[in-house]
């Protein structure tokens, strides 16, 4: 008889396919599972699967008596309470760069979008103001790649990855982290110091408590009115309602957003900004990201039941 396996956060069918052929899935859409299932349905949950942004906290926890791995689709882990679950013993696994090349190739995307404009270029063809020569100043030349400096901020597998395609276009990149790294970039000593050496800060790192509004007022004033900031990791490292006043106040060039502080993004000032570039949090959403990511997931679940350590487990849970 396959393992059974709580799936806690809501999936689309077709990402638990592959997984559903190796274990008996137990999926609770999204809800509650105890909105889902019974008590003694879930009395014998000894695995689950999550996204790692998903809120799972201790009380959710102690729902599941015998739980004892939690499993995180994906490369993150923020919504997991790590604390909570090495108390109770609990594993948690995720996918380590099994998106970074997807997610590295739509940071790069939103930068060229963003600074060359390709949205309101779009419009002006679309618009037939092209056709009419009609002027407008959002068609103005802006500067180029040969040159312009890059800041990455973090330098884990993604950042890696980005930092090297930004290389490509003769670039100059630069970075911080919490620790130097045997690379061939420039090291800037603080967040700050990389905001004002750079003219697009290309955001990278995990969420926590050390990154939560991260790039606030302060940064984006030190990126400066020729800046950009490009964010692909999660949405809580900028203090959004500071990024909605620094591009109002055209303290900023611009931006290109793949996550949010709430998703989904409903419209709002945010969206309103013909220089700022909006993707719905597609980063790792390729084909061959999605079969890694399941991969990891499985084997992590074939180790847990195999009664060994977990094989992408996160480190301190």
């Amino acid at each position: 008889m396959p393992d059974k396996v709580l799936i806690y956060s809501r999936f689309p069918k077709a990402m638990m396919l592959r997984i559903g052929e190796r274990f008996e899935l137990m999926d609770a859409g999204g809800k509650p599972p105890r909105e889902v299932f019974t008590a003694e349905q879930l009395s014998g949950v000894s695995a689950m699967i999550t996204a790692g942004g998903t809120p799972l906290g201790a009380a959710m926890m102690d729902t599941l008596p015998k739980l004892a791995a939690i499993v995180c689709y994906g490369t993150g882990y923020d919504g997991v309470d790590l604390a909570a679950a090495a108390q109770r013993g609990i594993a948690v696994g995720h996918s380590p760069a099994a998106n970074a090349s997807a997610v590295a190739d739509l940071a790069v995307t939103l930068m060229l979008a963003v600074t060359r404009r390709l949205l309101p270029a779009d419009n002006y063809v679309r618009s037939g103001n092209w056709a009419s020569a009609k002027p407008s100043p959002l068609m103005s030349p802006q500067p180029g790649n040969p040159g312009r400096r890059i800041g990455v901020y973090g330098m884990g597998e993604i950042g890696r990855k980005i930092a090297a395609r930004l290389a490509a276009f003769e670039t100059e990149v630069g970075y911080f982290s919490r620790s130097r790294h045997d690379v061939p970039y420039q090291y800037l000593p603080s967040l700050e110091a990389l905001a004002e050496w750079c003219s697009v800060l290309m955001i990278a790192v995990r969420a926590g408590a050390d990154t939560h509004h991260a790039v606030d007022a302060k940064i984006l004033q030190k990126l400066g009115k020729d800046g950009y900031v490009v964010n692909i990791s999660r949405g809580s490292v900028i203090d959004q309602p500071a990024l909605v006043a620094a591009l109002t106040d055209k303290t900023i060039a611009g931006a290109g957003l793949d996550v949010y502080e709430k998703e989904p993004h409903a419209p709002d000032a945010l969206t309103g900004f013909p220089n700022v570039v909006l993707t719905p949090h597609i980063g790792g959403h390729t084909i061959e990201s999605h079969v890694a990511m399941q991969s990891c997931v499985i084997a992590n679940l074939e180790a847990f039941f195999a009664g060994k350590p977990l094989a992408y487990q996160v480190r301190g849970a």
